[in-house]
């Protein structure tokens, strides 16, 4: 895996590492409002958030 520097979020909103969310996988469920999204981290390192 690359290791690239980020810039820092801003200080008023939330930050997540992705990997932490998935668990080390490439997938994570994520709930709102009883509905379900499916958050992937592809094979090129990008975010897809899915219903």
């Amino acid at each position: 895996m690359n290791i690239q520097t980020h810039p820092k979020p801003q200080q008023s909103l939330p930050a997540h590492d992705a990997e932490r969310l998935t668990g080390g996988g490439d997938q994570a469920h994520i709930v709102l409002n009883d509905q379900i999204y499916t958050l992937r981290i592809t094979r090129a390192g990008k975010l897809i958030l899915t219903k």
